[in-house]
C-alpha cells in the first residue's frame, strides 16, 4: 500500500514522505490515526510543491536555529521548585517545563519536543539537556533548579 505521511512516524518517516507499508499497517493502524493519507497522483503534486517550500524556508531555519543554539549555550535556565529539606523535589522537572522557562527566560520560543533529559530532575542542583533545534543543529542547555521561597 502507498501512503502519504501527514505526521513524523518512528522507523517509518517524516511527514510528506510517500512510504509503502504491508497493507494491515496502513489500514489498521496509519491511516484511522490520521497518520497518513492514500497516495494520488493529485496528492503527489501537493507534495513536491510542499517540499519545495519546504526546501526554502530550511535554509532560514537553518540560520534561526544557529542563532537560538548560541542564545541557548550562553544562558543558565534557572527553575524554581518547592523542595523538602533535604533538596528532593515535590515532584519532578519535566522537559515542558524547562521549554516554558527558557522561552521566558530567553524571549525566543523552545519547544517542548526539542528537550531531551538523560535522566528525570528530582532533586536541586545543576543540570544539563540537549536541545534538537535542527536535524544538524544541537545545543546544550545549562539549568539549575533552585528551591521556591517558602510560604
Amino acid at each position: 500500500m502507498k501512503l502519504i505521511l501527514t505526521h513524523d512516524v518512528d522507523r517509518l518517516g517524516e511527514a510528506g514522505d510517500v512510504v509503502t507499508v504491508k497493507d494491515g499497517y496502513g489500514r489498521n493502524y496509519l491511516l484511522p490515526r490520521g497518520y497518513a493519507q492514500l497516495w494520488t497522483k493529485g496528492a503527489q503534486k501537493q507534495i513536491d510543491q510542499m517540499a519545495e517550500a519546504r526546501r526554502k524556508r530550511a535554509i532560514n531555519d537553518l540560520e534561526a536555529a544557529h542563532a537560538l543554539r548560541d542564545a541557548i549555550s550562553e544562558a543558565n535556565i534557572q527553575i524554581k521548585r518547592s523542595a523538602g529539606d533535604n533538596g528532593r523535589l515535590f515532584g519532578a522537572v519535566k522537559p515542558r517545563d524547562i521549554a516554558h522557562a527558557a522561552t521566558e527566560q530567553l524571549g525566543k520560543t523552545v519547544d517542548r519536543r526539542w528537550v531531551t533529559l538523560a535522566k528525570p530532575i528530582k532533586s536541586l542542583g545543576h543540570y544539563t539537556a540537549t536541545v534538537k533545534l535542527h536535524d544538524d543543529v544541537l545545543a546544550t542547555m545549562a539549568i539549575e533548579v533552585q528551591p521556591a521561597p517558602k510560604k
